[in-house]
């Protein structure tokens, strides 16, 4: 079986995940840089042979997808590396459970330990009350669980693009703005999962922090996109910020965010991305601090980033609830410094008309599967 390679992606050697990013995009122009994007390039081209037998395998049917017996949505990425995927797949349960749909979200639980609950599946778990988050990395059996444990009336599929051998009825791709399409190249050497072409297999395209590039930018992302698949429905989104939130539930508004000096740290898979977030809402930062996507903190993490906030006069940190859910308890208790994640809802800019079409068509044909 061809597993993605999101887990070894940003450690080769002693290389962490900015610096990788730096090799596989081109800045880094040293010579030591060079022969590696060479060294990289030969894995990928191994790599990328495999997942295109895989593909191929499920299009001659040598391959077979198996159905849950329930309507499945996946929200899935053709890139590795923080594509907006968990404010999308909260929106999708969050308008099926209006729908009256009992829905559950299936996971991989990407970095989870036995018996523990990672980062993503936390904040699902958070912020899609009354739906169940199953967290298995075999898909197939996490659906069965879904439907024959919690009564699940439909599964949303967390980042299942690439996970074929559970049937889903629609695929619902991230692409991120600001780095849309991997740097054109497969893993190791760039950040594609799969040839772009994949994307013929998507039902719709969801181009996320849509806010974040220019217009031209954006026209150029779809023109690309419709070179592989010309009709397909794409929507553009945003990551619109609301408030901060600090320990107990304390709301802290934009206006006041803006009137303080901010440290700011994160571990996802597009970091830049939250610091200009920040920015572009005029909040200003004093420092920033980058870890590993889906790093695991400890205390002496915790206190580094107290410490910097600090020495920078930083009234308040920020990170995101993801990282929030990890820190919250090993944070020190520092006078005149509030520890808070911001808080983002998903919005779209245009075409979710196109997205609640799919899903009311999928759910009309599926009524007898969802009814109540």
């Amino acid at each position: 079986m061809i597993r993605p390679l999101k887990s070894r992606i940003y450690r080769i050697g002693p290389l962490n995940q900015e610096t990788y990013r730096r090799i596989v995009s081109g800045q880094n122009q040293g010579f030591g840089a060079r022969v590696l994007r060479l060294l990289l390039r030969g894995v990928a081209l191994i790599y990328g042979l495999a997942v295109r037998l895989r593909n191929l395998g499920y299009r001659w049917g040598i391959l077979r997808s198996h159905a849950a017996g329930v309507p499945v949505i996946s929200i899935g990425n053709i890139t590795a590396g923080g594509t907006g995927k968990t404010p999308l797949v909260i929106w999708l349960c969050n308008y099926l459970q209006n729908k009256g749909i009992r829905c559950s979200i299936l996971t991989r639980g990407y970095k989870t330990q036995s018996g523990d609950i990672s980062d993503e599946p936390a904040l699902l778990a958070k912020s899609c009350e009354g739906t169940s988050v199953v967290i298995n990395p075999n898909r197939l059996a996490g659906a069965h669980k879904a439907v024959s444990v919690h009564q699940a009336q439909a599964i949303v599929m967390d980042d299942g693009f690439q996970h074929r051998k559970l049937w889903r009825d629609l695929d619902i791709v991230a692409v991120d703005a600001t780095c849309p399409f991997g740097y054109g190249r497969i893993l190791p050497a760039g950040l594609l999962r799969e040839p772009i072409s994949g994307l013929a297999r998507a039902s719709a395209v969801v181009i996320t922090r849509a806010d974040q590039v220019s217009g031209e930018a954006l026209d150029a992302i779809e023109q690309h996109t419709r070179r592989y698949v010309p009709t397909i429905p794409i929507a553009k989104t945003v990551h619109k910020l609301s408030h901060a939130v600090s320990y107990p539930n304390q709301v802290i508004g934009l206006e006041e965010l803006r009137s303080r000096k901010v440290y700011a740290f994160c571990g996802i898979g597009n970091p830049q991305a939250f610091f200009d977030s920040l920015k572009r809402n005029t909040i200003a930062l004093c420092g920033t601090k980058t870890f590993d996507d889906h790093h695991a903190y400890t205390r002496a993490d915790v206190e580094q980033i107290f410490t910097e906030a600090a020495a920078c006069g930083a009234t308040v940190i920020l990170c995101t609830q993801k990282d929030w859910i990890k820190n919250a308890l090993l944070a020190p208790s520092r006078e005149g410094i509030v520890f808070a994640y911001l808080a983002m809802e998903l919005d779209f800019l245009e075409g979710v008309d196109k997205i609640t079409g799919l899903m009311d068509s999928l759910l009309d044909t599926t009524n007898g599967k969802c009814s109540v």
